[in-house]
């Protein structure tokens, strides 16, 4: 017997508009388009309330994680996974990437990359209404109700991220790692069903990067402007702390390295 996470908001648009197929399972809510016999699905994240960076005695952490409240007063909808190979090729027609394989995620793009993806598939079907997620929405969805170091807790290991496990989080011991990508299912998700918010590719947001508020904030998109977009999540590439749900990076919009990625999310 499923155990149903419970959902309060029930989403406007559910899920008639553009999804293909639709349910709810152990992890709420979900729904997905196919397109060229690729499909991608999405999971439904409440509106709620929650802590957005890092408590002062959390390991390893960096001062432009000051630890806010932040509320986000609209649900909303985010890939399970990051982009795949397999289906920027079937939008895009060739592959960036430096990994082989369909079901790993595509890797090599950036922000703006990500951006004439993201308008080529809204041209096709404006419905969708794809976009990058927010920074705050991207952390939000990672911790799915957790306040710890990772969705999983204070400590990793490989059986749950893929990152590089040479240099230990607060002195756990090494847990080795894959020399690259792995599928993008390919390790558990998180409790909301989100696979590999932590490690494999970095996932570009839509938010310039900027210093965060001393003050609670609502609906946060970021600075109006900015050199450096926000990535978040880590990569195969990356030691183990640079995985945490709270970890900022970002870097200029042009740029792409072969541990760059992202994950769709959807605009209301």
């Amino acid at each position: 017997m499923l155990k149903i996470r419970k959902h309060t908001v029930f989403p406007e648009e559910f899920p008639e508009a553009w999804a293909s197929d639709w349910g709810e399972d152990e992890f709420g809510l979900w729904m997905a388009f196919t397109y060229k016999g690729v499909r991608q699905a999405f999971r439904w994240c409440e509106p709620g309330t929650f802590l957005m960076g890092s408590p002062e005695d959390e390991a390893e952490r960096r001062e432009d994680e000051l630890q806010h409240e932040v509320t986000l007063t609209k649900g909303f909808w985010i890939a399970d996974t990051p982009v795949s190979r397999v289906l920027w090729h079937m939008v895009m027609g060739m592959n960036p990437g430096r990994f082989q394989g369909e079901i790993n995620p595509i890797d090599k793009v950036s922000w703006e990359d990500a951006q004439k993806f993201i308008a080529k598939m809204n041209g096709l079907k404006a419905e969708l209404k794809l976009c990058l997620p927010t920074e705050a929405q991207w952390e939000y969805a990672c911790r799915a109700g957790t306040d710890t170091s990772f969705f999983c807790g204070d400590q990793i290991d490989s059986n749950l991220v893929n990152c590089n496990g040479s240099y230990p989080y607060d002195g756990d011991r090494k847990i080795g790692n894959m020399p690259g990508v792995i599928g993008v299912k390919d390790l558990p998700c998180n409790d909301w069903g989100l696979y590999q918010m932590h490690g494999n590719v970095w996932e570009w947001c839509q938010d310039w990067y900027g210093q965060y508020s001393l003050n609670s904030v609502t609906d946060p998109q970021g600075p109006s402007s900015g050199t450096g977009r926000v990535l978040r999540g880590g990569s195969w590439y990356q030691r183990d702390r640079y995985c945490r749900s709270a970890f900022r990076l970002h870097n200029v919009p042009t740029k792409s390295y072969y541990n760059f990625g992202f994950r769709l999310a959807r605009n209301r």
